[in-house]
């Protein structure tokens, strides 16, 4: 057996013996679950009903808010507009109210636009306010429209909703919203590399400063190379990693079905929709529900696991290669932190970049460039990758990728040859460089 599996062995048997391991391994995954099932439990529980007051002085708007008492349960209006206006007030700080809606009269309608006061202790909801100017709104425009003797109901009737249809070039029919999904998709994909480099490339980094400070770093360089030291601990960790998320997929999806199941607990964006509620959409949504499965049995599903796995590895290799150079050129994790912020810069930006970029032009110059720079392409390739990318594009980012990943390992051994065996400084950015040198 060769040196390198020697260390990987001893890499992996260290990390999954680890008693923190073992007790993360199987709690995490009670974690998650147990917040997703608080989350929707919390999504079920009705919100309290707010109690607005309105003094409306006009008496044109009152009815048209005490209308919506039993279409809206999250506020409840109240005609209170026979009360003293200065008595309202102090029941707004005194807090009986949630807030007065204040009308005043008004000569002409256009008075109405300015003069209207919402009073509150606290700042209302941008939802709630918007809700409250579409119905003065709308009950001003339709008293200009009478104003005016134009008919109401022929311009409500002459107004027209336009529903475009997606069709493809070949004929078939599409759906709407299949780039969201597609991203949605990706940017799972993308998000799950971004959150094992960070975590186990954290690790690399505890491992390699554990044993520089406990002086066994000395006893191992003397048996084997530097290079061979760092590899060793890059894959041994890698190979931890992959048996712990494999572990957490196995228990989280048991869990989640345990609580649908055996605790009648809904876990998702649907806990808080009525059975009937479900049972008319499903009906109503069959043939759509049907396209779309049809269109994600279209995408490149081989495509996108062959290049999760390969921009996996490539992604991860390539930053552990700098958490293994920051560790050896450590002495704590608190030195540490100002080299880390280089290398999960890129992480985050690879993130924005998809999100904003490539939903909108997949294959645009900013998503193409981002997806071929080492750095970022194994994020925002694979958020491209459901929109179809041609084979020479992934070719010749992945050649890059593992190209970059040999070019830092060959660097990063140099300052980890160095850097290991020195203890009580700090090294400055100028002198892991001239480390370089040696």
């Amino acid at each position: 057996m060769s040196i390198i599996s020697l260390i990987i062995k001893r890499e992996f048997i260290a990390k999954v013996r680890n008693k923190s391991f073992i007790v993360m391994t199987f709690l995490s995954p009670l974690l998650f679950v147990g917040i997703a099932v608080f989350v929707a439990y919390l999504s079920s529980m009705k919100a309290d009903t707010k109690r607005i007051a309105i003094h409306d002085e006009s008496g044109m708007f009152v009815k048209e808010f005490t209308s919506q008492n039993n279409k809206n349960q999250a506020y409840k209006y109240l005609d209170l507009s026979l009360i003293d206006l200065k008595f309202l007030k102090d029941s707004i700080t005194n807090e009986s109210y949630e807030g007065l809606l204040y009308i005043p009269k008004a000569n002409n309608t256009k008075d109405f636009e300015s003069k209207i006061q919402f009073i509150s202790n606290s700042s209302p909801s941008m939802s709630f306010i918007e809700n409250v100017q579409d119905v003065i709104a709308s009950k001003l425009t339709k008293n200009n429209l009478e104003k005016a003797h134009l008919d109401t109901l022929a311009i409500k009737n002459a107004q027209s909703k336009v529903n475009i249809s997606l069709t493809k070039a070949s004929g078939e029919e599409s759906v709407k919203g299949l780039n969201e999904i597609k991203i949605g998709i990706g940017g799972a994909f993308g998000y799950l590399i971004m959150m094992f480099i960070i975590i186990y490339g954290n690790m690399v980094m505890r491992s390699v400063i554990e044993e520089k400070t406990s002086r066994i770093v000395e006893i191992i360089i003397s048996s084997v190379k530097p290079f061979q030291l760092m590899m060793g601990k890059i894959i041994g960790t890698s190979l931890a990693g992959l048996l712990q998320f494999f572990i957490w997929a196995i228990i989280g999806m048991s869990l989640m079905f345990a609580a649908s199941v055996f605790f009648g607990v809904n876990v998702g964006p649907t806990a808080s929709v009525s059975p009937e509620l479900m049972h008319t959409a499903q009906q109503e949504m069959t043939g759509t529900a049907q396209m779309y499965i049809k269109e994600l049995w279209n995408l490149p599903i081989a495509s996108i696991l062959v290049g999760f796995v390969i921009y996996f590895i490539g992604g991860y290799f390539l930053y552990s290669s700098f958490y293994a150079a920051i560790g050896a050129a450590v002495d704590n994790q608190t030195d540490s932190q100002q080299f880390l912020l280089p290398i999960i810069m890129p992480l985050m930006l690879s993130v924005y970049v998809g999100f904003f970029t490539v939903i909108n032009d997949p294959h645009g110059t900013i998503a193409v460039v981002f997806s071929m720079i080492p750095l970022t392409s194994p994020i925002v390739m694979l958020m491209r990758i459901p929109f179809g990318v041609p084979l020479w594009q992934i070719a010749i980012s992945v050649t890059l990728l593992f190209g970059s990943f040999f070019f830092v390992v060959w660097f990063a051994a140099k300052i980890y040859r160095i850097g290991i065996l020195m203890y009580g400084k700090k090294p400055t950015w100028s002198e892991m460089y001239r480390w370089l040198k040696y």
